[in-house]
């Protein structure tokens, strides 16, 4: 009878550790992946990386080597295997191109496009650009050896003209600049014909042109949400990209 007793007891005791545990893993906040583009790296999520950890989200930034998509897209999908439960892609720029390719990993419950590309399937940075006027951005960018950086005028007049002179000298010399040929990279099946997508439009952006951005977020019936920024939205207004990339992440929460 004691013996019945004492396994009665252990099986309640499990039941209850495995619910516990089950709750745990359900309420487990999504991660958030950061993808850098072209002429910038990881680091310039910094401002949503701090305040994200702060309010108990795990946090990973990927460095892109720009090398190609294919490249880039691994890259990220590595970063989602190593997330625990739902993730949440957040791509800037080029960043676009690689999380509508990574984002289609089941992992990913949503997308946020900063001031990026969402291309469709076998269409490249080049093939998406023709929808909408070209920028004065090809003016500043310098070609070496089989990649392009940009200039310092550039990174002043085009890319980031709303940032003070010393974050605009820290961005030209952390730049990651592009091997010449990802431009014409095609991409895969998009993600954004499947998921959730939030999407902020850069205003006041010289690098990509604003109506490029429009173009693409209504393709992809995403959320858009317009800000008055350059092209490096998440240095210039931090605090309105964070309250987008929380509003994906409470939204796929609740999922």
């Amino acid at each position: 009878m004691k013996t019945i007793k004492f396994y009665s007891i252990l099986i309640l005791v499990l039941l209850s550790t495995m619910t516990t545990m089950g709750q745990t893993t359900n309420n487990t906040k999504p991660t958030i992946v950061f993808v850098h583009g072209i002429w910038a790296d990881g680091s310039c999520f910094s401002n949503q990386i701090k305040e994200l950890q702060a309010k108990g989200y795990p946090v990973m930034s990927v460095q892109n080597s720009v090398t190609s998509l294919a490249d880039d897209v691994n890259a990220t999908k590595k970063a989602i295997a190593l997330a625990k439960g739902k993730v949440i892609l957040v791509g800037h720029s080029w960043g676009g191109m690689v999380i509508t390719q990574a984002g289609n990993d089941p992992k990913v419950q949503g997308i946020v496009y900063l001031a990026a590309y969402g291309p469709e399937a076998d269409e490249s940075l080049s093939d998406v650009s023709k929808n909408a006027p070209a920028t004065e951005l090809i003016k500043y960018l310098i070609p070496t050896d089989g990649t392009v950086f940009i200039s310092e005028e550039g990174v002043k007049k085009v890319f980031a003209p709303d940032l003070n002179p010393q974050l605009q000298s820290i961005l030209y010399a952390t730049q990651t600049p592009a091997f010449h040929t990802v431009f014409d990279d095609k991409s895969g099946a998009p993600a954004w014909k499947n998921k959730p997508c939030w999407f902020i439009v850069a205003k006041n952006d010289k690098t990509i042109h604003p109506d490029l951005e429009r173009f693409m977020a209504k393709r992809m019936k995403a959320k858009t949400i317009e800000i008055s920024s350059s092209h490096v939205m998440m240095l210039s207004h931090p605090d309105e990209v964070l309250k987008v990339i929380e509003e994906a992440a409470t939204y796929t929460y609740n999922q």
